[in-house]
């Protein structure tokens, strides 16, 4: 099924101008224009999409993102870089994950001191 540029805007939830410049870029490569010059979005455009979003979103450069799509776009000679690439975005991903899980035990064992303090300030209302 094919899409224009403000319905698959509104599918993916992403600009109009945000697809312009991924195209621009050469990070959504495969966008095919009509007779008008029109863009027209297809299924595949969908499923680059998902794989761009889901890069940037865990944070992931822009460059290095247009570094695995150039690199696709040479073909199957670079599968060990591009596997290379998302592996170590990856591994990145993971370091944040127990860095985030760090922060949150400090977290959870403040909120268990003030349990511990308000369930005392309770027990000290009872006997007044």
């Amino acid at each position: 099924m094919n899409y224009s540029i403000k319905e698959f805007s509104l599918k993916t939830g992403l600009s109009a101008p945000t697809l312009r410049y991924y195209e621009k870029e050469g990070i959504l490569p495969f966008v095919k224009r009509d007779g008008n010059g029109n863009r027209i979005y297809d299924d595949e455009n969908f499923e680059w999409m998902d794989c761009i979003v889901a890069l940037r979103s865990s944070g992931m450069p822009m460059a290095e993102i247009k570094h695995y799509v150039d690199s696709f776009n040479d073909g199957e000679k670079t599968i060990q870089e591009r596997k290379q690439v998302v592996l170590n975005h990856k591994l990145r991903i993971q370091n944040e994950i127990m860095q985030l899980n760090k922060h949150l035990d400090k977290v959870n064992y403040k909120l268990a001191l003030y349990d511990i303090l308000e369930a005392d300030q309770k027990k000290q209302n009872k006997k007044l």
